[in-house]
């Protein structure tokens, strides 16, 4: 099954710490929704740009973008 990562940029002298941040929320709407796919992370760009990002199936991706409006995505994989 296809796997799309979903993600959210941050952007300032504080996006570290903020990307760090929101994925403690993600974890938190995973168990709280009870996904069967935990994969999370955040992901430090450059000083000035970070990422969070969640990790979901096809079939979960529509109800999971609705609700968690994220600012892009893309074809997930393993690297």
């Amino acid at each position: 099954m296809r796997q799309i990562k979903l993600i959210w940029d941050f952007r300032g002298e504080a996006s570290a710490k903020t990307a760090e941040h929101h994925e403690i929320h993600l974890k938190e709407y995973i168990a709280i929704e009870k996904f069967p796919i935990n994969s999370t992370g955040f992901e430090i760009k450059n000083e000035l740009h970070a990422i969070a990002y969640m990790v979901v199936t096809d079939e979960n991706m529509i109800s999971v973008r609705d609700a968690l409006k994220p600012h892009r995505g893309e074809i997930y994989s393993v690297q």
